[in-house]
Order: structure tokens, then sequence, then C-alpha cells
């Protein structure tokens, strides 16, 4: 007897399977009777893809002793073996195209009955719109055949196989297989059946395929409709009195889509069988003058990379889930998605059809691995492989080449070179030249219609802006996007204002996606969300899948609020003298679907406000608004400004009347700098000296209290927790500063006491301020001052030696007890650091110190208001000379640190407060560019004061 030890010959097999029908459009519905059989699943799991054999696929099988899981869904979520995070690295050996014999295989079984009324005449088909990795099939004991292609759809014809009651369908799912080298993504991999399956009624003369072809002059204002039917038939849209047959071609006026106007018209293509509900959007996409065009328009992507993503169901996603993710980025301005990497669940497409968002959908490949072996055994260029990509290629574009919303067909990501990502461009060209191609790893443009790159540094960029980035004459003569850049991991990303400006300057740059929608924490009952490492996994790449604009839970981030305002598309500016200047930055739409207010503020408090009358302007265009008169009632030396929004003159589909889509600030009047007239000399008594309301120790001139407010361990910071940007990335070895500031002992500073003088009028303490081991030092002097009420501190930090890193920040740091309400006037109401601060709106602010906390989920510095003209928190007054920065928390710095995750992070009764006079920016180096050096903070010498009192004192 001998033990099979081999995997079945299929789960090696290059192709893309066996036993499917051929690749379609996609539709949600029709008069066609159909049957979801999503639901709860019986299941078995076994160690390798040979463990069982075949008999479970046959009717009368007793599973009853097996497990239950949703459908869909993915096993590993629901307490079936554990997720795997790798950014590139294949989880298994690279010998393509064999897998381990270790193959986690999961036999689902379901059995349906057919619902009353179901015809008995006509086929069926069985769709599966999603499994990772490779599926085999039977239907009442029938083998229907196999698939690869996780993220595609797959369809079988059973109608001859279906009983009235008790069918048995049975899938067994292999993690592993030759189709897993094509789905190197980064993101977690995780096996199962995770999108829907459905059984649909084929009756005679049933629609198959087609293809609605839509397109639009925006020179004469007419749309062009024709259907292209494997089934002939009539076409109606009746809001355009459009009666054709399939085939046939009808011009007529019509209202173009956009991502900013998604017009859509309902119709019917009514074929002998079946009746399929349409929804048309006319637009034309070129390549014309060296740029992409819709409708006659250049356009401007201000997009996201967006994996399919939910904390506690992975890529299964539910329709309100994938509506979440439309709305959000529609109210964060984002007009744009990539779909990295793969086609999306096809209702997400639906969504950007209605609620308008650019698409770049991208095929289900990437072999990111082979490049640790310098591509060698690539399957891209290895023709033995090319039928599978060319099979991925097409189930793409026939599922998806009915909606508007997507206008270039992507190859895939980070697959190398080789002839079958040329066999795949020739076939999606020939296909559909209605859309471009892109594919960023094609250099030289040969197969693409945009030049693309990812994480080009900000330099770079406006060369390729300027032409004089080099590469290939069709390289030179295309347009230009960062497919992926601002890569958004953790405390960022940083930069994005400048990538803007440069986007903006130059019409070669067509913008570009950020990297990326949503952290991939998954849900965890002891560490809050986990990442990377946290499930056993031997190989894996950390906190790296949590680099999202929006939070596990979808809870934006500051990230995704600066991002907003960066890429808002009214630029509103002004420079005190009566009026500002609006600006319209949409590509297609005017502005006369935004209703404009003004208010008036004075020392961050809304005093009046009233509406403001803007022109119409169109794409492009600026107008100088003219302000009314300040309130003549305004308080002499307050700092007073104006605000101008930009709301919905209507609510949309996608936000209220209130929703703010754009704002911006004009400064009139400058606050009045704090000042304290030394009066009160320094006492002794009780065993401290005395200074105005502040108490001190004589011995080390410590401030001990303020008033009634204990004051802890008040004293020079140069630290903070690390960003993952900060961390940067091993390819970037001489910018890792977070390393760099690690190994020079900034994290452990030592603080020597110099000498204390307690003469005339002032306190005056001097300190040297080191790391151990090195000869750098800050010579740091606290000069403290009264004026019986108010207690000043003048800090002067003088640096010796050669620094040659910048300082992650510079200021004070004290604890304070029973603290909790937070009030501040500054910037807000979300964090901001140097390069982070355009969303960071001048007001004055309320929240508790709790919520001035940003949840990351790998705990890192966070929270920093920016701007911030004075503050307020357990009694105590803070007035800074000039503006600080602020933060608080209810751990040390060195506390969380030393986090790994959330839960880690345990509250103390102190809360530790942060004054800088300076914070290092933030970047992207977590994959993409550092600090810009304009946003270093250079250790040299700086002077700064803060002014402390009781509040109401």
């Amino acid at each position: 007897m001998s033990l099979r030890t081999t995997s079945p010959a299929y789960v090696e097999d290059v192709s893309p399977g066996r036993g499917t029908l051929p690749p379609r459009a996609w539709y949600a519905s029709s008069d066609a009777p159909a049957l979801s059989l999503n639901g709860r699943w019986r299941f078995r799991l076994s160690a390798t893809a040979d463990a069982e054999d075949d008999s479970f696929a046959d009717p009368g099988y007793d599973a009853g002793d097996w497990a239950e899981i949703a459908v869909p869904g993915h096993w590993v979520l629901q307490g079936h073996g554990a997720p795997i995070y790798t950014n590139h690295l294949y989880p298994f050996p690279v010998d393509p195209p064999h897998v381990p014999t270790e193959n986690p295989t999961g036999d689902h079984l379901r059995v349906f009955d057919l619902p009353d009324g179901w015809p008995a005449d006509g086929g069926a088909v069985l769709r599966f719109d999603g499994v990772e990795s490779c599926a085999r099939v039977w239907l009442n004991g029938t083998e229907l055949g196999e698939f690869k292609g996780s993220r595609l759809p797959h369809e079988f014809a059973v109608g001859h196989l279906l009983e009235p009651a008790g069918n048995v369908l049975a899938v067994r799912v292999h993690q592993w297989s030759a189709g897993s080298y094509l789905e190197d993504q980064d993101q977690w991999w995780l096996p199962g059946i995770f999108r829907d399956v459905t059984l649909l009624h084929r009756p005679e003369g049933a629609a198959g395929d087609f293809f609605v072809h839509a397109s639009y002059d925006h020179v004469g204002g007419a749309g062009t409709l024709r259907v292209d039917s494997e089934v002939a038939g009539r076409v109606t849209v009746p809001e355009l009195g459009v009666d054709i047959a399939t085939g046939e071609a009808v011009t007529v006026p019509v209202e173009p889509w956009t991502a900013e106007t998604p017009r859509l018209y309902d119709g019917v293509l009514a074929t002998p069988g079946e009746r399929v509900p349409l929804r048309i959007g006319f637009r034309t996409v070129v390549l014309e003058d060296g740029l992409i065009k819709v409708n006659g328009r250049p356009v401007l992507f201000k997009g996201v990379n967006r994996h399919e993503w939910h904390p506690e169901r992975g890529r299964a996603l539910d329709p309100e889930t994938m509506r979440e993710d439309v709305l959000l980025m529609k109210r964060h301005n984002v007009n744009a998605v990539r779909t990295s990497h793969y086609p999306p669940h096809p209702a997400f497409l639906d969504l950007c059809d209605e609620y308008g968002l650019w698409v770049i959908d991208e095929c289900d490949l990437e072999t990111h691995g082979f490049v640790e072996q310098g591509w060698r055994d690539n399957p891209v260029a290895d023709d033995r492989w090319t039928p599978a990509l060319l099979d991925r290629a097409a189930r793409m574009v026939e599922r998806d080449k009915n909606h508007p919303s997507v206008v270039i067909w992507s190859l895939g990501n980070e697959a190398g070179t080789g002839r079958g990502l040329t066999a795949m461009a020739e076939w999606i060209h020939g296909r559909d030249g209605s859309r471009l191609v892109h594919y960023e790893g094609d250099p030289d443009c040969r197969d693409t219609d945009v030049y693309s790159r990812m994480y080009a540094f900000h330099d770079e960029v406006e060369r390729i802006g300027r032409g004089l980035d080099g590469g290939t004459r069709k390289r030179r003569e295309l347009p230009f996007i960062l497919c992926e850049y601002a890569h958004a991991m953790g405390n960022g990303p940083g930069g994005l204002a400048d990538y803007q400006r440069l986007f903006e300057s130059y019409d070669r740059l067509q913008g570009g996606f950020v990297w990326e929608w949503i952290d991939h924490g998954i849900r965890h009952p002891e560490l809050g969300f986990a990442y990377g490492g946290d499930f056993g996994e031997e190989l894996h790449d950390g906190n790296f899948v949590c680099d999202g604009l929006v939070f596990p839970d979808r809870r934006p981030s500051p990230g995704l609020a600066e991002f907003k305002k960066v890429i808002e598309p009214v630029r509103i500016e002004g420079d005190g003298g009566g009026t500002v200047r609006v600006t319209n930055r949409y590509d297609f739409a005017d502005l006369s679907g935004l209703a404009f207010t003004w208010s008036y503020e004075v020392d961050g408090e809304m005093v009046e406000s009233g509406p403001l009358s803007v022109p119409a302007s169109a794409p492009g265009e600026s107008a100088e608004v003219k302000l009314p008169r300040p309130p003549a009632d305004a308080p002499a030396g307050a700092e007073t400004r104006w605000t101008v929004r930009a709301r919905p003159a209507k609510a949309t589909a996608w936000a209220s009347e209130d929703h703010v889509v754009a704002w911006g600030q004009v400064p009139v009047t400058e606050r009045p700098v704090p000042s304290v007239a030394p009066s009160a000399r320094p006492s002794a008594s009780g065993g401290v000296i005395h200074l105005g309301p502040a108490s001190f120790d004589p011995r080390t001139g410590a401030l001990l209290a303020v008033g009634g407010m204990e004051v802890a361990d008040l004293r020079l910071d140069v630290w903070r927790a690390t960003t993952d940007n900060d961390n940067g990335a091993p390819w970037q070895p001489d910018a890792r500063y977070g390393l760099l500031w690690r190994k020079l002992g900034l994290h452990r500073m030592r603080h020597r006491l110099d000498g204390v003088d307690s003469t005339g009028e002032a306190l005056t303490v001097r300190t040297r301020v080191a790391p151990a081991a090195s000869d750098l030092g800050l010579r740091t002097v606290y000069h403290w001052t009264s004026d019986g009420e108010r207690l000043k501190l003048a800090v002067s930090v003088t640096p010796e030696g050669d620094w040659t890193l910048p300082l992650p920040r510079l200021g004070i740091r004290f604890g304070l007890a029973r603290a909790d309400a937070v009030t501040w006037f500054g910037g807000g109401p979300g964090e901001a650091y140097p390069d982070t601060r355009a969303a960071s709106m001048v007001g004055r602010w309320r929240s508790t110190v709790d919520d001035l906390q940003t949840p990351y989920v790998r705990p890192q510095e966070n929270g920093a208001r920016a701007d911030v003209r004075w503050a307020e928190l357990g009694g105590l007054r803070i007035e800074g000379d000039p503006v600080f920065w602020f933060s608080a928390r209810r751990w040390t710095n060195e506390q969380l640190d030393a986090a790994e995750h959330l839960t880690d992070l345990t509250a103390g009764d102190t809360v530790w407060v942060n004054l800088d006079h300076g914070q290092m920016g933030i970047g992207s180096q977590s994959c993409g560019p550092g600090v810009l050096p304009r946003y270093h903070l250079r250790a040299e010498p700086a002077a700064f004061a803060f002014v402390f009192s009781e509040v109401g004192g």
C-alpha cells in the first residue's frame, strides 16, 4: 500500500482550469430567477490537498459532524487555521508551479432546494464570484471542473444536473496552487469562498454576453449608443426615446457621465428570454496631446488604492461596507480608485458608476516574490503561463466592460516584465479600444498608454512634469501618474500638499493614488487589531499591512482629513485685504452646485456669519469675491480672521447640505504676544522657592506646582515614539531617522544640572541635556519670571558638538494630575505635523485627553495640535511665544514607544504634556520619500517661552 504525498495534478497545473464557461459581462439582476447560495455551509479542513477522497461530493454523504462556516467567508477567520501576512515574499518555497504538501484544503458542502416556481425549462448557471486560490466543484455527484483566479468570476453550466430538492453542491478549496504564484499581492493570505455563490436560471433566449458602447461627443453634446449582444434583442432607453436593435447605433443629445457628474440613463436589454436592466453612462476616454482626456478634457486623478477589507470578514465584503467606502471617498474629495491589485466585487463598480469615481481596474496578477531571485522563473516571462494570464485579463475585461466608471485597464502589479504581459496588453487593446491600458512595471511603456511610477520622490516628479526624465520617445510623449504614492502607514503620510502643488503645476502630471485606503488590521480579543506576526507566522512583514487612510473599522485617520483638504476642488485664498480668491479646481463641474458662507472669528470664536455670493466659475477659473465689512464692535487687541466654507447647494447622493467640501482662512489681525512684566522676586520658605504662583525645588530648581496644581518632572524633551515613517524602509538606510535617533541615544537623554540661580527677579536653571556615549549635547537654560499672578518660562537651547541629524522634537514635557478636559486656541480639530498641517483649521477647540489620541494600530507619536496660541487643561492655562505644538497623553513618550498594540498602553494617574517649539516632519518613508528638507527640525540655537497661570486667575 502506497501513501500519496503529492498534490493532485490540477493543483499544480499552470492552466486556468477546466469546465468553466467563457467569461461574460456581469450584471446584478434580470427578470430571470436567481438563487443565492450564500449562508451556512458544512466545512471540513484537511492538512494536505489529497488527505480525503471525493466521496463527500456524493449525494447522501453524512457531513453531520462537520463544522459550519459562513460563505462568503475565509475559513482562517472562522476558527480554522490562521491567516498569514507577507508583503511580497511567498510563504512557501519558490519552485513554480509546485506548492508544499502541507496545503490546507477546505471541503465545503451546501444542500439546497430549488425555490417554488423555478422554471423547469431552460438551463442554469452556477457562478462563483471569488474563491482563493483553487477550487474543484461537484454538483449532485457530478464533477463540473476546477478553476484558479481567486478574484475573478467562474461559471458552470448545471441545468441538466439540477433536482427540485436536495441538490448537493460540493467545493474543495486549496489554499496553495499554481495560481498562488500569480497572486502575491501585499495582503493577508486568506483561503476560502469569499464572494457570492449564485445559481442563475438561463431561459431559452437568455441574454448571454453583451457590450454596451456609449461614447460622448463633447463638441456636439451627443452620445452614441450601441449594444453588441451575443443573443439578438432590443435596447430601450425611455428617457432618451431610444428603441434600437442590438448591434444598431443611435446618436442622441445626452448629459455625459463624469466622476463629478455621474449621469446615468436607465435602459433595458431585452432578448427573447430575458430582460436585463442597464445603467448607461456616456463618456469617451482618449489619449490625446499626451494627456488622458475624458469627454475632451484632461483629468486629474485624486485617487486611492483600495484593497477589499473588513476587520472581521477579511475580503468577504457586504454591500453596506462597499457603499460606506464609496461614501467616505466622496465626502473626502477622492475622485478615483485603483482596484489594487485585483478586480473588486462587481457591486463596488456599480457604486462607482452611481456616485462617480474614476476607476483603474486592475487584473488579479502579481508575482512580486520573484524579485528575490532577480525575476528568474517569473511566470509572466514563461510562455507556459500565458494562457492563465490571458484568462485573467479576459475575465476582468468581460466582467467589467459595461461600467462607465472604468476608464483604464491595468495588467496587474509588480510582476516584472515578460511576453505574457505583452500578450495581455495586445488582447485588451484588441478587445476594448475605448479605454487605456496601464502597467507600472513597463518602464519603456512598450505595452501601455500611461507612464506610471510608484513612490517617485518630489524632485523626480517635478523633472517628469518638466519633461526632463528621459526614457524612450514614446514614454516622453505619454501622461504621467503615480499609481502609488504617499504611503499612508501609521502617522502620515507627509508631503501630500507638496505633491499636489506639482500635479497642479504641470499638465503632464495627471495625479496619483495614495497607498492605500484601509488598514488591514484583524479584530482581535486581546490585541485590539492584529497584524503580521500576531498569528504565529514564521515569515511575515509585521504591521506593513496597516498602511491606510482609514483604520480597520473605517474611522477616518488624520491622513484622510489631510488628503481631503489637499485635494479639495475649490481653492479659497486671501491676504486680509477684504477679498478672497475662489478658484474652481474641478475638471468638469462649475461652482453652481456649491453654496458659500463666511464667518468672522475673534480669538478663535465665531461672532458673525452669513452667505457669500460666488460666481458659478467654470473649471480652472478664479473669481475675486468681496467679503463683508468686519464687525464694528470687534474688540481691540484680539486675533481675528475670516473663514470661508463651500458646501453642497442642496443635498447630494453622498452628502448633506451641511457637509463642508472646501474651506479657507484669511487672517485679519494678529494676536498680541503674551508678556509678563517681572515684578515678583524668588523667596524661600517651607523648604521651597516661591515665585509668584509657583513653587520650586531649591536644590534642583525643578517646578513643583503652579497655584494648587502639582507639576512633575518639567524638562527639555527631544524624543518622540518613532512613527512607521520615522523608522523608514530598509532600502533608504541613510534616512531611517528613527533608527538613527535610537542609535544616537535620543530616546534616553541624560540631564545634568549645572546651576540654580535665584537672584534678582528671576530663577534661572542651567542644564546640559545629552545622550549617553556621545559628545553631543544641548545646553539648556530655563529662565523663570513672574508678575505675581502669571509665571513665564523662557527656554534657550544651544547645541554643542557636530549635530548632523535632525531632532525628533524640541520642547518641554511635564506631568499633571487630574487633567481631563482640554481647550485650546490653535490648529484643529485633529493632529498635525509640519508636513501634514493643511487640514489644521485655526479656531477654538475642545476635547478630552483621551480623544486627543490617534489610535494607530501600532502605537507611535500622535496627537500633536499645531499653531497653538494657548491651551487649558487641569486648571492650568498655557500661552506660547511663539505659537507651539501641543499634545497630552496618559502615558509617557517612552511607554508609547514601547507599545506594540493599543492594548499595551495603560492609562496612569498623570497626564504627560508636551509643549513643543518644533517637530520633525512626517514624510512617508515607510515606503515612499522621507521628510523634505524644509520640514526637518535642525539642531540649532532656539529660544521660546511659555506663560503659565491658573484658569480664571
